[in-house]
């Protein structure tokens, strides 16, 4: 990361950010996401007395909008430069950027972080991935059960429920990891099969 991506002022200022992401967003103009209408003549920037930024009013559906309607960041109170900025730090990060790294070099608490964390991963992930696997390859599945004991949580009085974790992984390739509701066989190749190519590899 470069010294002027830290001081790009997107990064700082929510007006900067929203103007970033409008461009980014609505290269063409806005467009309601509630009706889908891009007819600019049919579209006002603020309605009546709103004075909110970044507000915008669709005459063809009556409806209120702004451009984080429809993402990740919608009804979040996080402001939209940290937003931006959180974004910047994933994408650019070669290392992955852990959530307590982001917590800090953002200032703001470990469960915001969290909350982008989880929120940006799952807008980079891909609408309709595609099959790993394939002819010559092998993919190898494993299963792990996710949760403490409750002698090691401050307030828990019973044993915290285990959550099952089916990862499939192609060698020297992609891995891919979904929750399941139990270990039994019918369950596990259900996964398997919609994930990994049915392509089978050389003899």
């Amino acid at each position: 990361m470069t010294k002027s991506d830290i001081q790009n002022p997107a990064f700082t200022d929510d007006d900067k950010a929203r103007e970033a992401f409008e461009g980014i967003r609505w290269p063409d103009g806005p467009y309601c996401p509630h009706c889908g209408n891009a007819e600019q003549e049919k579209i006002a920037k603020g309605h009546g007395n709103a004075h909110r930024h970044g507000l915008y009013y669709c005459a063809a559906c009556n409806g209120q909008f702004t451009v984080t309607v429809g993402t990740v960041a919608e009804d979040s109170k996080i402001p939209l430069s940290k937003w931006l900025f959180a974004m910047h730090l994933m994408g650019a990060s070669k290392k992955g950027m852990s959530t307590l790294q982001l917590s800090r070099m953002l200032g703001i608490t470990y469960k915001s972080a969290w909350f982008l964390c989880h929120r940006i991963r799952e807008a980079m992930a891909p609408t309709n991935p595609s099959p790993i696997g394939g002819e010559s390859k092998i993919v190898e599945s494993d299963e792990t059960f996710i949760g403490g004991k409750a002698k090691n949580r401050a307030y828990a009085k019973k044993e915290p429920k285990k959550h099952t974790v089916l990862t499939l992984v192609e060698r020297n390739g992609e891995s891919r990891s979904f929750y399941v509701a139990n270990v039994k066989a019918k369950t596990l190749r259900e996964k398997i099969v919609t994930t990994v190519s049915r392509i089978a590899p050389d003899d």
